[in-house]
């Protein structure tokens, strides 16, 4: 429930330029523009005069093995162009849907300024990408004055399949006017077959891409090999007219390599690596080999990076000298500070380095990482310290990187982060990173994935001290607290030992507060309470504890109600609204019980539209209150039934009941919350008749509502969410009869005017 301010994602807005500032993204700048051009490089000229010609086609799909020049052509087509072009260069660090439209969000802000409120549904954890985000996009380049082309590079890189998802959806929702471009290895995820019926796609494979004679002759000599007219022929029948095997032939050849002896490779070719090695590295001195070898566990390259690496100097000059000898450098910004590999020369040297020196590898990566970490690249210093076995500097910079992420909406990255402690075996060495990620893991309502995070956390050695000061072992009650899994007097005895150990200076300070004022709130003791609350709101606001603020000022509009004083309620309730709305935190489950609060103040004033829209934000989050918070989820839903109750809606208030009821299974002693959750029982009973609405819907229908608005059929919606394509087709069904329509697409504007589909 903390999300202090230096650890969230800031949109700092600058004249017509929008860029992300603080440690939770590492905007790589040279991702937003083609790559630059390096000298040889061919026009491939027919190929973007066919694009240039078919600019009003929706889809552009250039998909061929690795050196057709896919990059290239699309590069070249960007640059004729001119205007409109927003690019994107994928790596796999986009395999999370917030960093991937971030990235496309901050590209397409770069072609025309977008909806600031784009940003903003990125960085809310909760919200659903393809029922949100991608709307919002698509309506962002709906209202752009010009049509744009988004371009998205390597995208054989994504494997997320909601990241997948998240590209088709925005496909579908492409204003008319506007193209998406997509280079891949493999085959992307759009409907090809039915586009290609429609007339709707543009498509370049391998025969297209390929070289033709006079293409191979002008990359020949612009590589500096100059052959006779048979020779350009011949060798471009053995590559097949394969561009990166043409170049590599002509930098065999400068080096003194054999290549028309038996030279003839494919790109799915397997001796392609023995060719590299027999025809080109064998013919370089020994220390550029070296130096190509060595530097390609690195993703991207700058001198003082190559330097660090090698335990050496001057690889600023050796970079500068590799670009102007064409060997597969490409220069990432117009400085010519940061390079790359050509991909498929990568995946080549790094295999030769396996081959020649498997051991230097992971000495190789924890210099990286080393370099990285202190120069401002954390996240890039995360991947290197795993290639490098280095745990300890993993677990440092995830314990120090994970809320950060959590707090712009990066929960697949912080999930990937802390995976890797769990794929090695590693949870219970690190007990702070386990108790960080089990209190992640109740945050987005995975009680199971908590509960086994928790139970590593305390099986490991609970000594030392934290970089903030505090204590091992005060983190560990802060957690056990968190989660009360053996009752509310444990709760207590946990969160003053938290207190007790936490340093003032720590980030959960105002947590461990809210806890402490919450164990006395539910032990009804509303009047001692209520000063905690009080102090726990004063210190989250000043620490930037956003969540933690809005959960406090709810929690004390509840004592005020408790002691009907209904003006102070609304007051309170107003202030914890303008944190959630200041914060961006709709998405967080903190704004549950925000949301809950505000529909028993608009109940209470008849205010019963403003009631209803409340409802329907709290409702959109129901499926986070599980047991993972057994007290926070039971006081919200608490706090819905009694809404609904009042709005005439016993059926919604008997599906919220139910709900709380679980989790009091499985969390019995909440104080008195099971008084409370009786007493809503017992009025229920009495009550009949009502409406079924929005409120009756249960979790699971919750969880698929958002799906509903996707361009997934049932199938794909049941691989999405583990279950049958019947139980989808009869949650949907239920759904519709809830929302009273009758189709799909009404159930999805239906949702959307009751506040579900935001």
């Amino acid at each position: 429930m903390d999300t202090s301010e230096d650890q969230q994602a800031v949109l700092k807005v600058e004249g017509d330029r929008l860029s992300w500032v603080g440690p939770s993204f590492e905007l790589v700048e040279s991702k937003l523009h083609p790559p630059s051009a390096r000298p040889g490089i061919v026009p491939r000229t027919g190929l973007v005069e066919q694009l240039l010609v078919s600019q009003t086609t929706p889809f552009v799909c250039v998909v061929a093995p690795a050196g057709y020049g896919k990059t290239t052509v699309l590069a070249q087509w960007a640059e004729r162009k001119g205007r409109g072009v927003a690019w994107v260069s994928i790596d796999r660090h986009d395999n999370d849907p917030v960093v991937l439209l971030s990235y496309v969000a901050v590209a397409l802000d770069r072609v025309e300024p977008i909806d600031p409120g784009v940003f903003q549904a990125l960085a809310s954890p909760g919200g659903s990408i393809l029922a949100t985000v991608v709307p919002r996009l698509a309506s962002a380049v709906s209202t752009m004055t010009e049509p744009v082309a988004l371009i998205l590079d390597h995208l054989e890189l994504l494997d997320s399949r909601e990241c997948l998802d998240a590209v088709a959806e925005l496909a579908v929702r492409l204003p008319a006017g506007s193209q998406l471009l997509l280079a891949s290895r493999h085959t992307t995820p759009l409907p090809v077959a039915l586009l290609r019926a429609k007339g709707q796609i543009v498509e370049l494979g391998v025969y297209e891409l390929a070289m033709d004679q006079q293409e191979a002759q002008a990359l020949l000599e612009g590589a500096g090999v100059q052959l006779s007219p048979a020779e350009v022929a011949e060798l471009t029948s053995r590559t097949e007219g394969w561009p990166v095997g043409l170049y590599l032939a002509a930098l065999a050849y400068k080096a003194g390599g054999q290549h028309h002896a038996g030279f003839g490779f494919t790109g799915d070719d397997r001796f392609m690596a023995d060719y590299l090695r027999s025809e080109l590295l064998a013919h370089l001195p020994p220390e550029l080999v070296a130096f190509l070898t060595r530097t390609a566990v690195l993703e991207r390259l700058s001198g003082p990076l190559c330097d660090a690496v090698l335990a050496t100097s001057g690889s600023d000059r050796a970079l500068a000298s590799l670009e102007d000898s064409n060997l597969l450098l490409v220069a990432l910004d117009r400085q010519r500070e940061w390079y790359r590999y050509h991909h498929l020369f990568r995946e080549l040297l790094r295999a030769e380095l396996e081959r020649r020196e498997p051991e230097l590898v992971s000495e190789l990566h924890r210099r990286a990482a080393g370099w990285c970490e202190a120069n401002g690249l954390p996240e890039t210093a995360i991947d290197h310290a795993q290639a490098a076995g280095d745990a300890d500097r993993v677990a440092r910079l995830v314990w120090k990187l994970a809320l950060p992420a959590y707090g712009a909406g990066r929960v697949d990255t912080t999930r990937r982060w802390f995976g890797w402690f769990e794929d090695q075996g590693l949870l219970e060495r690190y007990p702070p990173v386990a108790a960080l990620g089990g209190w992640l893991q109740a945050l987005v309502g995975q009680p199971v994935a908590a509960e086994r995070w928790a139970d590593a956390a305390e099986q490991g050695p609970a000594t030392g001290t934290l970089p903030d000061g505090s204590t091992v072992q005060s983190y560990l009650a802060l957690l056990r607290a968190l989660l009360c899994r053996n009752g509310l007097d444990r709760m207590r005895a946990d969160t003053q030992a938290a207190l007790d150990k936490l340093s003032p200076e720590s980030q959960w300070q105002a947590t461990a507060q809210l806890l402490e004022g919450i164990g006395y709130l539910l032990a009804d003791q509303a009047d001692r309470a209520d000063p905690i609350l009080a102090n726990a709101a004063e210190v989250a606001t000043e620490t930037g504890a956003l969540p933690a603020a809005a959960i406090a000022l709810a929690e004390r509009s509840l004592v005020a109600m408790h002691h009907q004083d209904w003006k102070q309620t609304a007051t309170l309730a107003e202030q914890a609204a303008d944190v959630v709305r200041i914060g961006g935190l709709d998405g967080y489950v903190a704004s549950a019980l925000v949301h809950a609060v505000g529909a028993r103040v608009a109940v209470h004033r008849g205010d019963v539209p403003g009631a209803q829209e409340q409802l329907g934000r709290a409702t959109r989050l129901r499926p986070l209150l599980t047991y993972a918070l057994p007290y926070f989820a039971v006081q919200t839903l608490l706090e819905l039934g009694r809404s609904c109750l009042a709005l005439d809606d016993p059926t919604g208030a008997r599906a919220v009941l139910r709900q709380a009821r679980d989790v009091l299974r499985r969390r019995p002693n909440l104080g008195i919350l099971v008084t409370q959750v009786d007493e809503l029982r017992s009025q229920l009973d009495m009550s009949r008749g009502g409406t079924v609405g929005v409120s009756s819907l249960t979790p699971a229908e919750l969880r698929l509502l958002p799906l509903l608005a996707t361009h997934l059929s049932f199938a794909e919606i049941g691989e999405r969410l583990f279950i049958s394509q019947h139980t989808v087709k009869t949650q949907a069904m239920s759904v519709y009869r809830k929302l009273d329509v009758s189709s799909r697409g009404q159930a999805v504007q239906r949702a959307q005017q009751l506040g579900l589909g935001r």
